[in-house]
Parts: structure tokens; sequence; C-alpha cells
């Protein structure tokens, strides 16, 4: 199989072993060498173990780093600086990828770029998270606008205790935070009980007296 079958065979963003291999088996004899030998020719990307993407030569369209993101280490979901840059609600345009998960915190160095996970609570995990799906990539897990900078804030640890004109101060100058469209304090106020997070009970006042 030449490798322009088999990537229309696999137009996914991320692909596993396992699926190589499945397509392989029917037309080589060494598949483990294929791959390999794939790899060293720069006509696969590996970017973890069991692992890998297209080289830029035969991508049809950009590489989704949410759905790269949310493969090499699940479960996650894509947060903090990326999701907010996403929506648009920073100026800076974010090269590494920072999701949340469950499990313990992980850094990928690959070809991509970095992928790093932070961990947080069960309590906080599943609230105000969306679920994306697309033909190509499937399903994929981001951070809601209001998760995002709720994850952002909680995870800021050189920022203290802020009083509510000092979370404004905060938002406006340190985040450059651009908000395009109200936000729910409702789930801002679930997410700060879920992290027990003073700070974010505070955002959630601010939201509610639309003072952001």
């Amino acid at each position: 199989m030449k490798t322009i079958e088999l990537r229309n065979a696999l137009p996914l963003s991320i692909f596993s072993h396992e699926m190589l291999y499945s397509l392989l088996e029917q037309s080589v004899t060494n598949v483990n060498d294929k791959i390999s030998n794939l790899v060293k020719s720069g006509e696969l990307v590996r970017l973890k173990k069991g692992f890998y993407t297209f080289s830029k030569a035969y991508l049809r369209r950009p590489i989704d780093l949410i759905s790269v993101a949310n493969t090499l280490y699940s479960p996650s979901y894509v947060s903090f600086d990326y999701a907010l840059s996403y929506y648009g609600m920073i100026p800076e345009r974010v090269s590494e990828i920072t999701s949340a998960t469950s499990k313990n915190e992980k850094l990928f160095e690959t070809p991509l770029g970095r992928f790093s996970y932070k961990k947080v609570p069960l309590q906080a995990y599943s609230l105000g998270v969306d679920w994306f799906y697309d033909d190509v990539d499937g399903g994929r897990f981001i951070a809601t606008p209001e998760k995002a900078l709720c994850d952002k804030i909680r995870y800021d640890r050189g920022i203290g205790t802020l009083t509510q004109s000092a979370m404004v101060e905060y938002l406006k100058y340190d985040l450059r935070l651009d908000i395009t469209k109200l936000l729910d304090f409702g789930l801002i106020e679930e997410i700060a009980t879920a992290y027990r997070s003073k700070n974010l009970k505070t955002l959630s006042q601010l939201v509610e007296k639309g003072k952001l």
C-alpha cells in the first residue's frame, strides 16, 4: 500500500499503531518494519509510542490539535490559555496546548509542539466541558469559555486571594481578557464550589453583577 493510499484510508489528525497495522497487514509481510521505514523517511510523524500523524506533504487539511491533545492522554479536555485563545478571549497566540485531566500531570514534547496536562479534582473535572464532533476526527473535548477561565484562574498560583476590584484588574491587565458574549455565572459558581475557590466565587459574583 502506497503512503497516499494509507493517508486516504486514515484521514484522522492522529491515529494508532493498531489502525496502521490493520491496514498494512493486508499487503505487507513485516508491518512493524514498514511503519519504522515510513517514520525514518519522514512520511509518518511519531507523536508518542504507538501514535502517529502524516507529514505535511500528505495532509489535506490542518491537523486538529484539540483532537491530538485528547488522544495523547485521556481522559482529558483542552482548557487554560489554549482554550481562551481558541475562543478569542485573550489576544496572545498560544503555542502550548494545555489540557485538564483527572489523572496525573503529564507533558509530551512532540513535532507538533508541547502538550501538557494539569490534574484537576474529580468533582470539578466534568463541569463545563463541551463535546464537538466532525466526520473526520470524531468527538473532541474542550472547556467552555467559563471553565477555561476558571481553570486558568484556579491554577495561577501567583495571584493570591483577590478582592473584586483586584480581580477586575487581573482580568483586564494581566490576562487582557476580552469577553465577547455573556458568561454563565451559575456555571462559574458551580465550578467555584467544586474547586472550593474563593477567587472563582468572586468571579461568579462579578459576572452576576454585570461588571465583566
